[in-house]
């Protein structure tokens, strides 16, 4: 199924949400019922934003100065929204993609203390006008996240060694956004099993894309 214009879907969350495996489950459901899907992430889903990750993520980086590590995330966002996201959408296919811009608010603004209006600044250029259509947060508490990630990760990245107040100050930023833009935020509990959040998801998104195509909404 195609539409005139893509629908740009993007998972939100803190550390140990799920929001990769969503993202995979939400991906299938859209392929079977005949959508176009380009499925990708930040930072990454290019070649050169996957080159920033390997900085930002890398462990043994862990004097990468917060101002850098915004401005890095910046850059990769740049480079996926011109050459992977804005041609898939203007090509009429779904984009899922795990994190963009909320990412950087929430963990530079908020939990590196830089300030929102300052992530959105240097992002501006960035983005170039590239606006999520829906952003799904799968809300944890961070305790429960970071609990998840740490049974079910092989190796810490740089992300995975900070302190508990980073991960509280980044959960506080997600609820803030999301409190300030209700029409755009959709909010589910990732507490729950990882079958039950997909048939959450999965509601919310084709109920989204039905009114979008036309579709009468019982």
């Amino acid at each position: 199924m195609r539409m005139k214009r893509g629908f740009f879907v993007v998972f939100e969350g803190g550390e140990g949400a799920g929001k990769s495996i969503q993202v995979e489950i939400l991906a299938s459901h859209l392929r079977e019922e005949d959508y176009a899907v380009t499925v990708t992430r930040e930072p990454g889903g290019t070649r050169i934003g996957e080159q920033i990750r390997a900085i930002t993520h890398n462990s043994e980086n862990v004097d990468l100065d917060s101002v850098a590590e915004a401005y890095l995330m910046a850059a990769s966002r740049a480079q996926h929204v011109r050459e992977l996201i804005e041609p898939a959408l203007v090509a009429g296919k779904v984009v899922v993609c795990d994190r963009f811009v909320d990412s950087s608010i929430a963990y530079q603004g908020y939990g590196r203390k830089l300030g929102e209006d300052t992530i959105r600044n240097v992002n501006e250029l960035a983005v170039n006008g590239a606006i999520p259509d829906m952003t799904i947060v799968l809300d944890v508490p961070p305790s429960l996240g970071l609990d998840r990630r740490g049974r079910g990760m092989k190796m810490k990245d740089r992300l995975d060694l900070q302190q508990k107040d980073f991960y509280d100050r980044v959960y506080q930023g997600y609820v803030t956004l999301a409190k300030n833009d209700p029409g755009r935020y959709v909010i589910i509990d990732s507490s729950k099993s990882i079958e039950d959040v997909a048939v959450s998801v999965w509601k919310v998104v084709k109920k989204a894309l039905d009114i979008r195509n036309g579709k009468k909404i019982a």
